[in-house]
Order: C-alpha cells, then structure tokens, then sequence
C-alpha cells in the first residue's frame, strides 16, 4: 500500500519562498509519477507540478513555470516542491499524488492512483 506524506505547509507573506515535502512509502518507486495538486478555496483541483522517478524528467503548469521548481531524491523516496514568490493567488492547499507504471506526466488528477492527506499554504498580502 502506496502512503503519501506531506508537509512543509504554513503561513507566509507575498514574496516569501516555502518548500513542500511528500514522504512516498510502500513501494519501490521505478517507472512512476510523481505530482503537485493544489485545490484553493472555491476552486477545482489543479496540476501544478510533475516528475517522472526514473530520469527526473519534469512538467509545470504555465501558471507556475518558473516560479516552482519539483525534484526528488531517489535515497530517501520524498519529492519536494519548492515554491518561491509566492503570491496571495498560491493559497490553497497541496497534495502529492502517485501514478504507479507509468512516465507521462498528467495534468488530469484521474491518472492518480495514491495521494496524501494535503498540506495547506496560506499567502497573505
């Protein structure tokens, strides 16, 4: 059984840089994906970030691009989000998913086969 691990998540100001972890146990990650969501208040739950955990190839929304960077470290099966300038727009909260036997890198959440419980980034202004 897949369990997924967030944390990181806290109260930052405009401006401010905070990085997100997910702890991933259960499984010898090989060919998976590893991603990003984050749901904001009254909003759908979009893609923000992916990585492959074989070659670390990666993805970003548009939204995000340049701002975010998603890596992982193989030894320790966690993968991070590091999220700089952050904006008021950024609160929400963000969840890692896993989508087991695979390399494309989905922006749909349905291609998600395991996800954490979500940490929660509050920017304010």
């Amino acid at each position: 059984q897949v369990q997924l691990v967030e944390s990181g998540g806290g109260l930052v100001q405009a401006g401010d840089s905070l990085r997100l972890s997910c702890a991933a146990s259960g499984r010898t990650f090989k060919t998976d994906v590893m991603a990003w969501f984050r749901q904001g208040p009254g909003r759908e739950r979009e893609f923000v970030a992916g990585i492959r955990w074989s070659g670390g190839t990666t993805d970003y929304a548009d939204s995000v691009e340049g701002q975010f960077t998603i890596s992982r470290d193989n030894a320790k099966n966690t993968v991070f989000l590091q999220m700089n300038s952050l904006k008021p727009e950024g609160t929400a909260v963000y969840y890692c998913a896993a989508a087991l036997g695979t390399e494309v890198i989905g922006s749909n959440q349905y291609l998600y086969d395991y996800w954490g419980q979500g940490t929660q980034v509050t920017v304010s202004s």
